[in-house]
């Protein structure tokens, strides 16, 4: 029995990010694949596995839970929510030691098995600024 788009985007976030396989990535991004990210694009595996690696770096805690999958055709939505605390520098500026949750989803376009397209969209703006900001102050206009 062949795996669903679906099944490989579930798969996607467990092995990638939960487990942190290096070499999902290569088997579930095709080699030409290109990622609409928060703030910049990415293309191919390589590519990926480094822009992960700054988030891990600031989140070695990092997790990752797929709320819901929505397919149709070669693509694939995927509601998610992430938590994980600012404990590395991989951000730009210094831990903060601070728990972080956020929701966002992804589109994800697949041919024969792989994914040759992604849109992520997830506020990443309110995080940075959530992280930077001293606690008494956090959620204060």
């Amino acid at each position: 029995m062949t795996e669903s788009n679906s099944d490989i985007a579930r798969r996607w976030f467990e092995q990638v990010w939960n487990q942190r396989r290096g070499a999902a990535v290569h088997e579930l991004l095709h080699r030409q694949g290109i990622g609409h990210m928060e703030g910049m694009d990415i293309r191919g595996p390589e590519e990926f596995l480094a822009a992960r690696s700054v988030l891990l770096n600031a989140f070695p805690d990092f997790h990752v839970t797929v709320e819901a999958t929505v397919a149709e055709g070669p693509h694939v939505v995927v509601r998610w929510s992430a938590t994980g605390t600012h404990q590395g520098d991989g951000l730009g500026f210094s831990a903060s030691s601070k728990p972080a949750a956020f929701r966002g989803m992804t589109w994800l376009r697949f041919a024969d098995g792989q994914i040759v397209e992604g849109w992520d969209s997830w506020n990443l703006g309110q995080l940075l600024q959530d992280l930077r900001t001293p606690a008494a102050n956090v959620g204060q206009a």
